[in-house]
């Protein structure tokens, strides 16, 4: 499922087979957020970028659009067990309430 679509060079996806969120750019692959989800949170378990495409801050893009996808929802807390997405939460402290508390 397209989460959103930049200009048609960026498209943000949920894929709830493989438990993931791709980016794409131009139609290839950029990035991927893994997820586990339980139905009632969903723990966001790695973010990885394809190395020919470090340093660009795709990761950033698919951890926010991933983070949107799952507050428009409303149906879900996230639990940053990647350290990548433990600094973005670090970095934007008014996405906090999305948060698991533990």
């Amino acid at each position: 499922m397209a989460i959103f679509t930049d200009s048609d060079r960026f498209v943000l996806t949920r894929e709830d087979d493989a438990s993931r969120y791709t980016l794409t750019r131009d139609g290839v692959l950029v990035s991927v957020l893994d997820y586990r989800d339980d139905g009632r949170t969903m723990a966001l378990t790695r973010a990885f970028t394809i190395p020919t495409f470090r340093g660009s801050g795709y990761a950033a893009v698919v951890v926010e659009g991933a983070v949107e996808d799952i507050a428009r929802r409303g149906d879900r807390r996230i639990d940053a067990v990647c350290w990548y997405v433990a600094d973005w939460f670090e970095a934007h402290p008014e996405r906090a309430d999305l948060l698991r508390t533990r």
